[in-house]
């Protein structure tokens, strides 16, 4: 009897448990499918949240492109601007009258008065052996021309003073002392005095070789001073000493300015004297030159 009971309570609470668990079960399953819709919705507004995101970094992107592109779009009408104000320059330039590049050098041709610190004699006009003829001599004056130019070394002399040229100056000069001087008959030819009655003239002058520098001052003015502080001179008599020696050399001191008349023209005046330091076999040089000058630039 008691056996009975049991399997009967038994049964009454497994068919219990049978129905509570169908009627648990729908609502277990209804609830799972809820969250997994919600998490489905979540999970697809991250990812429209995150498309939305990457689609105003590449619209800030392209906004950037497009601000990028207008700045450079605006250059070209700059450079074209820069470029036609080049093409106007060159084109100007092109019009103007083409410039011979100068040099500064100068070809200057020169004359004046002349004078010697001894008079002149030689182996034609005086004699020595036989002195019985009266002995004429040259006159201490004289008058010179010549001729030389100069080229320029520095502009600057060598960056130690500005606006101060130094230039070498070539040049000679021929002087003529006199062209009648009457000379020694004895000297000349014993039978000189007896064919002509009187002996033969004699033509005394001298040619000077000098080679100097020139320190020329006022760089690009119209007056320009100059000085020769030291040069070196070469002389040349005719005629020659009694020892039958034609050449003195010496040195030269000399000053002068110049002007611009036009272009590359100039005029000028110069004072030079030359030393020899004594006498060539009888022959004395030293003296002095002053006159005028034209120089023509080249």
């Amino acid at each position: 009897m008691t056996f009975t009971k049991t399997k009967l309570a038994l049964g009454i609470a497994t068919a219990t448990l049978t129905m509570a668990g169908a009627l648990v079960s729908p609502q277990a399953a209804a609830h799972s499918k809820a969250q997994r819709v919600a998490e489905s919705a979540n999970s697809r507004t991250e990812a429209l949240e995150a498309q939305m995101n990457q689609m105003q970094q590449m619209m800030q992107s392209m906004q950037a492109e497009l601000d990028r592109v207008r700045s450079e779009a605006a250059r070209p009408s700059e450079d074209s601007a820069k470029v036609q104000e080049l093409d106007q320059w060159m084109a100007s330039q092109k019009a103007l009258p083409a410039e011979k590049e100068h040099h500064d050098n100068t070809l200057f041709f020169r004359g004046g008065f002349a004078h010697s610190d001894q008079a002149r004699n030689g182996v034609s006009i005086q004699s020595n052996v036989v002195p019985i003829v009266a002995q004429d001599q040259a006159d201490t004056d004289a008058w010179y021309i010549g001729a030389g130019f100069d080229f320029s070394l520095t502009d600057d002399v060598w960056g130690m003073m500005d606006n101060t040229q130094v230039l070498a100056e070539l040049m000679f000069e021929y002087k003529e002392f006199g062209g009648h001087v009457a000379g020694n008959g004895i000297a000349q030819n014993p039978t000189a005095l007896v064919a002509a009655g009187t002996p033969r003239s004699v033509t005394v002058n001298q040619l000077t070789l000098t080679a100097a520098p020139k320190i020329k001052f006022m760089k690009d003015s119209a007056f320009r001073p100059w000085i020769i502080p030291i040069g070196l001179g070469l002389h040349v008599v005719s005629p020659p000493s009694e020892s039958i020696t034609v050449l003195n050399p010496g040195l030269m001191f000399g000053g002068g300015a110049d002007y611009k008349i036009w272009k590359d023209i100039y005029i000028g005046a110069d004072a030079r004297y030359h030393l020899t330091g004594g006498a060539a076999d009888g022959v004395n040089t030293d003296g002095y030159t002053a006159g005028g000058y034209i120089g023509l630039g080249f």
